[in-house]
């Protein structure tokens, strides 16, 4: 394989990488827990918080809720990585560190 031949292959795939990235950094996910769930883009910013049963919540359980919150936005942060993991692992190892 010739040197010009093998430098469009790699501009190529990194053009092909920056794609899935960018459509990655638009999905959204959710993330849940028992009262709370959570959307959390790409970029892994949180974008809404939503309370499941605010009628049932008394000032005494907002330690469990605040715990809630947590346990939901490392779910969705969790299913980032999975998906990006999922997408990237066809270009190999080697570019584990653009994502």
């Amino acid at each position: 394989m010739n040197m010009q031949k093998l430098m469009k292959e790699a501009q190529k795939m990194q053009k092909e990488i920056l794609e899935v990235q960018e459509k990655l950094n638009e999905t959204v996910y959710e993330g849940v827990s028992s009262l709370v769930s959570v959307v959390v883009n790409g970029k892994k910013e949180l974008i809404k918080v939503e309370i499941k049963d605010k009628d049932t919540i008394e000032n005494d359980d907002i330690e469990l809720l605040e715990d809630m919150i947590i346990v939901a936005v490392n779910d969705a942060m969790r299913k980032i990585d999975e998906d990006k993991e999922q997408k990237m692992s066809k270009y190999g190892q080697g570019f584990s560190g653009l994502m």
